[in-house]
């Protein structure tokens, strides 16, 4: 499940984070160009201009007829968040108060419909 911004290079997507006229992308493995930050965390800074295309990628679903956003995902369950807008119905589903009006759960993946992913 991705949730965050994507570039392509060289014919191939990585994970990317912009900077001003720099991108940042980031590859698990060692690679020509790449620094290793962490352990299985590898980045190469780009001029912006060199990148292919940049977006944000999100990933979306319905769950129990609501709209939502997910976040992440862990052993069949995912973390979404509410983007119905009506506080009545997020409590009504038992979702936790995040921050003031953004409600996030767990939702079973089995119980999830329309997942895909949106670029924007």
């Amino acid at each position: 499940m991705r949730d965050g911004y994507v570039a392509r290079y060289q014919g191939r997507e990585y994970e990317a984070s912009p900077d001003g006229d720099n991108v940042r992308i980031y590859q698990p493995q060692p690679g020509d160009g790449f620094s290793e930050v962490r352990p299985g965390r590898y980045v190469r800074v780009l001029n912006a201009g060199d990148v292919d295309d940049l977006m944000y990628v999100r990933t979306t679903c319905t769950w129990q007829g609501e709209p939502f956003i997910v976040l992440g995902e862990a052993d069949g369950w995912l973390r979404v968040e509410y983007t119905g807008g009506k506080a009545p119905t997020a409590q009504a589903l038992g979702l936790e108060e995040f921050d003031f009006g953004v409600y996030q759960g767990w939702a079973p993946l089995s119980a999830v419909t329309d997942l895909r992913e949106n670029r924007i």
